[in-house]
């Protein structure tokens, strides 16, 4: 029973633990390989619908004493769950091609950025195996040139266009932070890591567990900023 939509173990546990989707599964995976939130963190939770990874972000920030703070946005309107977040959750809706990031960067504490940023967007899949993959690089695109800042990617050329881009070529994420992107694999992302590898100490990929056996999910896991990538 592992076709779309079949109510596997993944899906079952969900219910069980009370996520609003197996997807807290992927991310709950990463953090036990990768420990990417700690307690204190300020999370960006890019595509955060319908919000399994809002829940997971905001367990790993610890209890509420400990402070961090975990946004999400995504272009359709998510309520916080109820199970699993606290005050330090909150959401926005928008649609993050079109979101300047200092607009973005006004909703981390203090206004200095996330140290970590989690991008689970994908496009609407149609089938069609290279436009979603196009799409999907699009889309992950955007949350690196979000992260880094068009300064730092000085050789992507015409992939940032106006409608992936802004003026800030300041990045959101802090010194030190990491990036998680999701992607559709295809012959294009492997320039992702390409791109990120000078970046960052450390990028790797990972497919979940969790990942339907259907699907061509993989995440590029983007650990700490180097100082020399912040413009």
């Amino acid at each position: 029973m592992s076709g779309a939509g079949a109510p596997d173990f993944f899906y079952r546990e969900a219910q069980r633990l009370g996520y609003v989707a197996r997807s807290a599964f992927k991310l709950l995976q990463m953090q036990k390989q990768y420990k990417l939130i700690t307690p204190g963190s300020s999370v960006l939770d890019l595509g955060c619908a319908p919000g399994a990874w809002l829940q997971v972000a905001c367990e790993s920030l610890g209890p509420l004493k400990n402070g961090g703070v975990v946004v999400g946005i995504d272009i359709k309107k998510v309520k916080v769950p109820s199970l699993h977040c606290d005050a330090r959750v909150q959401t926005v809706s928008a649609d993050v091609m079109n979101l300047p990031k200092d607009k973005v960067r006004a909703l981390s504490p203090q206004q200095r950025g996330f140290s970590v940023i989690l991008s689970d967007m994908c496009p609407l899949v149609s089938g069609i195996t290279t436009r979603d993959a196009a799409l999907s690089v699009e889309l992950g695109m955007r949350a690196l040139d979000l992260a880094v800042g068009g300064a730092a990617l000085p050789n992507l050329g015409d992939e940032l266009d106006g409608s992936a881009s802004d003026s800030d070529n300041n990045g959101v994420l802090k010194a030190g932070g990491h990036l998680v992107i999701k992607l559709l694999e295809s012959e294009d992302v492997q320039e992702f890591r390409r791109i990120c590898k000078p970046l960052f100490r450390k990028a790797s990929w990972l497919r979940p567990k969790a990942t339907r056996s259907s699907s061509k999910e993989i995440y590029l896991i983007c650990q700490g900023l180097q100082s020399k990538a912040r413009v």
